[in-house]
């Protein structure tokens, strides 16, 4: 850093033809100046300047100096112009890391919007129902779609997201329609293995009770976009995030049930390392987010939940 600044001050000795002036042009005393060109002829072994009373000239290896130098201060200058600018304006390359089926039926439409709002901004999404570890995965931020208790990350509620018990029509024609939570363990249901407890469902009645209740099914999978198209053709019930079936409650291809018994309600959250030092680009897509999909779900408006 010392080399730097001598090379610095020397560039400005060249461009003012003087030590008097480049000291005032850069605030320093005209020994410091002085000092810092011989330190640097010193540490190059060349001598860069000619020094008469009158005037001051370049030696061939001071002229080479000179030229590369500004080039290279110019340099500098421009990329600190650069990173100034990642702090005051959204630019740059965004990492997200986003539920895939969330992302497919809810987000993806919306990107368009968000990339011609702010064109300096590049987005790379990953699809992962994974929780993925946002420092050392390199994300800026990830969508969590859950019941956040505790976290070592910054989270920001974007939007709440229930939860519904459904099935098709010709599978509660074929095997009736449950009526409390222990009807449950008569019924083929499809799992999802993502979830802690993947062979139990939990609801809580009108009265605040919790009923815990173990599961049977033929179909587990990890996708909820399959457990939709399974329960769609008649395999079992199926409890899934509304933003997965809303248009298919409204349509009456999947029937709500057990409607006064709720899973636990869950909701859309963005998840961060810090909340210091927040670029323009994360704090302009978490804005985007809860703006487009808050404050409240429209995948839920006019679903027959209750």
């Amino acid at each position: 850093m010392q080399s730097l600044t001598d090379i610095a001050v020397f560039v400005k000795v060249v461009e003012l033809s003087s030590f008097t002036a480049a000291a005032e042009a850069l605030e320093m005393s005209q020994p410091v100046v002085s000092k810092a060109v011989t330190r640097l002829e010193e540490k190059l072994g060349a001598r860069l300047l000619n020094r008469t009373t009158r005037r001051l000239s370049l030696t061939e290896a001071g002229s080479e100096l000179y030229r590369r130098s500004v080039r290279a201060l110019e340099e500098i200058e421009n990329a600190e112009l650069e990173v100034a600018r990642f702090q005051t304006e959204p630019r740059g390359t965004l990492r997200v890391s986003a539920p895939m089926s969330f992302s497919i039926l809810q987000l993806g439409s919306k990107l368009q919007s968000f990339l011609e709002r702010y064109p300096g901004v590049s987005v790379e999404l990953n699809l992962d129902d994974r929780r993925v570890d946002l420092v050392d995965e390199g994300f800026d931020i990830a969508i969590r779609i859950a019941n956040l208790q505790d976290s070592s990350l910054v989270a920001r509620k974007i939007v709440p997201c229930r939860q519904v018990i459904c099935a098709a029509p010709s599978y509660l024609e074929k095997h009736g329609m449950p009526e409390r939570p222990e009807d449950l363990l008569e019924h083929n249901c499809i799992l999802y293995s993502f979830l802690t407890n993947a062979r139990e469902w939990r609801l809580t009645d009108p009265q605040g009770e919790t009923h815990v209740v173990p599961l049977k099914g033929s179909l587990q999978t990890n996708n909820g976009l399959v457990n939709r198209a399974a329960a769609l053709s008649g395999v079992g019930l199926v409890m899934l995030p509304t933003f997965y079936v809303g248009d298919q409650l409204r349509s009456g291809e999947l029937k709500p049930v057990l409607c006064k018994f709720r899973p636990a309600d869950i909701a859309v959250y963005v998840v961060y390392p810090e909340r210091r030092n927040l670029t323009p680009k994360v704090r302009a897509f978490i804005d985007f987010l809860a703006q487009t999909l808050g404050p409240e779900p429209a995948w839920e408006k006019d679903c027959p939940l209750d």
